[in-house]
């Protein structure tokens, strides 16, 4: 499928909304509301804006989303910076033809570009690792919350970067909201 990966722009926003609210429409484990959190994360200290893709087809359309963020990861008084991804939407009758495969390995690229060491992922414990993420814990990194650790996955962008990295992944604000 012919797909144009590119940063999203503010005259995307309503389109890329409606997109991931009809993306996420009949996913079981959703809460039907990830389209807020993409609003509430662009209006936080933790958006990078380069950091957010989108897809679109041949005639334009917005069909596939992707968002990085700011996240740190604390051990006591030690802070470490990551990116959370979340979250990635494809419209419902794309789905299935790779473009959210495509925009993890953009967003993954850019992200490493940019200088960034590590991406931590709440995700499907049966997709994310063909990109590379592997359980938090291997790093003795875990969520703020409880969820099951094969769910729950970090990955390195730059060799051993969490090497010395430990403790409570802290998301943005934006997340709680």
């Amino acid at each position: 499928m012919d797909i144009l990966i590119r940063q999203e722009l503010p005259a995307d926003y309503d389109s890329t909304e409606e997109m991931v609210k009809a993306a996420f429409s009949n996913e079981e484990y959703s809460n039907k509301k990830e389209h807020f959190l993409v609003k509430r994360l662009r209006n936080s200290d933790a958006f990078i804006p380069e950091l957010s893709l989108v897809a679109l087809n041949p005639a334009k359309e917005v069909v596939g989303h992707i968002l990085l963020s700011k996240i740190k990861i604390l051990d006591g008084e030690k802070a470490a910076d990551s990116l959370a991804l979340a979250p990635v939407s494809v419209r419902p009758g794309y789905q299935g033809k790779g473009i959210g495969s495509q925009l993890i390995r953009t967003a993954l690229n850019k992200a490493k570009e940019a200088g960034n060491h590590s991406v931590i992922v709440l995700g499907h414990k049966d997709y994310y690792p063909k990109f590379g993420f592997k359980p938090a814990s291997l790093w003795n990194i875990h969520a703020p919350f409880e969820v099951p650790d094969e769910v729950f996955m970090a990955l390195e962008l730059t060799e051993n970067a969490l090497e010395n990295t430990a403790g409570e992944v802290q998301y943005s604000k934006a997340f709680s909201e």
